[in-house]
């Protein structure tokens, strides 16, 4: 606890205690991670009752604000879900950027033949499903994954999310890939629920931590089944075989899969999902493959599932625009596009490729199987992400992609050209042998 923290929190009653404490977060008196005074010293004081302190705290972790550690006490959560400076993501100007996770520009396909296909005909409430549903359920039925009920939602996340609302409530405990995406990991805390992270190597979740995390409670399971964030694992034949067993004893969980990157992730589609699930859910955006500012997703899954989806979708933003879905429906109905997603993957491959085979020659072991990120495993993060800074690279610290495994560092290789990549793994090289810092990038 630090003084500038317990005199930063005012209030006399509990909504404006959390009130001031989210205040503090979103001014910067105070961030992610910091402690905070104990119930009983906050109530003495601001002169209110415990109770009062008490129940201002349990409404912030309810939002996934505040996290209790038991003896360590109360703590500002390491990704509160507030609109917050995050120092850790600016890169220095002039840095050679490969810490963003996006797809190369120039393998995206036009949109402006398809925005002109676009229908002028103005759409209104209690218009029938779009046409664009039918082309998701043939493309999930020729990946082996049941396709009776499919919805369109605004982008992967939100689907996740959707999907999450429907079964579980705040304090459910969900298992969570680790390392994984940071993004799961902030909407899992945003939701109230307990990340319960499961191991992973190149193959995809671990049987075993897997089975760990279902015995400790998890009410759902969040997998990537390919291109995985920040890793780049993607699931085989025989490892879905293993998950699946495991999840064959534990028929309740909820299984859903973000597969975020879809015919571009390098990777073939192995699904955990079957029509003999209960709950389950498989997301598939457009993101990766067609552009970022498509903000667009599939959803497959069991009736229930996508019925309460889209239900709450009526409630709030109603659908996601006839105009999108117009626009990714004649992409996907486009023979040019489909053939350059096809060349994109292959471009993708071989820059990750490149950049895994460069390391390998200089004993540096990496993990990248799919997608457009490779997983570098240092001691120390903020040392690498300095050094390889002086030699003109910005690449991504591994803290957030973390719970409980250990340091690394994650390059996006999705524009890194294989000479690019040489350099980038010499510099590292350099780096880690103490040697002076060359500008390569």
């Amino acid at each position: 606890m630090t003084i500038s923290v317990r005199y930063s929190i005012a209030g006399r009653t509990a909504s404006a205690i959390g009130a001031s404490l989210e205040a503090g977060l979103r001014d910067g008196r105070f961030g992610p991670g910091a402690s905070l005074p104990t119930v009983r010293e906050l109530a003495r004081s601001l002169r209110v009752s415990p109770a009062t302190v008490a129940s201002a705290y349990r409404a912030l972790r309810l939002r996934g604000l505040l996290v209790a550690h038991g003896r360590r006490g109360t703590r500002v959560a390491p990704r509160p879900p507030l609109s917050l400076p995050r120092p850790e993501l600016a890169l220095l100007p002039g840095l050679r950027n490969v810490a963003e996770g996006n797809p190369d520009p120039s393998l995206l396909p036009a949109l402006a033949p398809a925005l002109r296909a676009v229908s002028g005909r103005p759409r209104l409430y209690g218009q029938p499903p779009h046409r664009l549903t039918e082309l998701a359920a043939r493309a999930f039925a020729a990946d082996g994954i049941p396709s009776g009920a499919v919805c369109v939602v605004a982008g992967s996340m939100d689907g996740v999310e959707r999907v999450l609302q429907t079964h579980l409530r705040p304090g459910d405990r969900v298992a969570v890939e680790d390392p994984g995406y940071s993004a799961v990991f902030d909407l899992v805390g945003a939701l109230g629920l307990v990340p319960e992270p499961v191991s992973m190597n190149d193959d995809g979740p671990l049987p075993q931590d897997l089975a760990r995390a279902l015995r400790a409670g998890a009410q759902a399971f969040i997998v990537t089944p390919r291109a995985q964030n920040p890793t780049g694992a993607a699931l085989t034949g025989p490892r879905t075989r293993e998950l699946r067993a495991v999840l064959a004893a534990h028929p309740g969980v909820l299984v859903v899969e973000d597969d975020h990157a879809g015919p571009v992730a390098g990777a073939p589609p192995f699904t955990l999902c079957d029509a003999h699930r209960p709950r389950w859910a498989v997301v598939r955006s457009v993101s990766k493959s067609l552009g970022p500012d498509l903000r667009l997703a599939l959803i497959a899954g069991d009736a229930t599932t996508v019925a309460r989806v889209e239900g709450r979708q009526a409630l709030g933003s109603g659908w996601v625009s006839h105009v999108l879905q117009d626009v990714v429906a004649s992409l996907w109905e486009d023979h040019t596009t489909v053939k350059g997603l096809r060349q994109a993957a292959v471009a993708y491959g071989e820059r990750r490729q490149a950049l895994l085979r460069a390391l390998g020659g200089y004993g540096i072991s990496a993990h990248g199987r799919s997608g457009f990120n490779v997983w570098i495993p240092v001691r120390e993060e903020a040392a690498v992400v300095a050094g390889l800074a002086a030699a003109g690279w910005g690449v991504r610290a591994g803290e957030r992609y973390r719970l409980k495994s250990p340091p690394a560092v994650r390059v996006t290789t999705a524009a890194l050209k294989p000479k690019d990549g040489e350099r980038l793994a010499r510099a590292l090289h350099r780096m880690l042998e103490g040697e002076p810092p060359a500008r390569t990038a």
